[in-house]
């Protein structure tokens, strides 16, 4: 069975960094595109980065740019976010979700798999 798992996350001050990872487990799939997505109290779920695993296609919300990296070690299966220059804004609950092949998608319902979501928060 697929399984989607995400860690990491954390307390930080703003102005800090953290790092998301998600790791797909029993992936058959030659390719899978991975999306980070976060949802904070009051708010709609958003998409924050995305990446194809083959490369050449990367996503990042507008909130974001500049200060978010994400990245996968040319690995299909794994990808990291590194998250600096953090806000108390980006305080939320961040979870990872996988589709495989080469689709490509920015909202959560056109992933095949999504995993529990790490928490996020960022003080003032």
């Amino acid at each position: 069975d697929v399984q989607l798992q995400a860690s990491g996350g954390g307390l930080v001050q703003a102005g800090g960094s953290l790092r998301v990872s998600c790791v797909v487990s029993g992936a058959t799939r030659d390719e899978y595109t991975i999306g980070v997505f976060r949802q904070a109290p009051g708010k709609e779920r958003e998409a924050v980065s995305c990446i194809r695993s083959s490369g050449g296609r990367i996503f990042y919300a507008d909130s974001v740019k500049g200060r978010f990296t994400i990245s996968n070690g040319n690995a299909k299966n794994v990808a990291d976010l590194q998250m600096s220059s953090l806000k108390p804004e980006d305080t939320a609950v961040y979870l990872c979700a996988a589709r495989g092949g080469t689709g490509w998608g920015t909202r959560l319902y056109e992933y095949d798999f999504s995993g529990q979501g790490t928490q996020v928060t960022v003080s003032s």
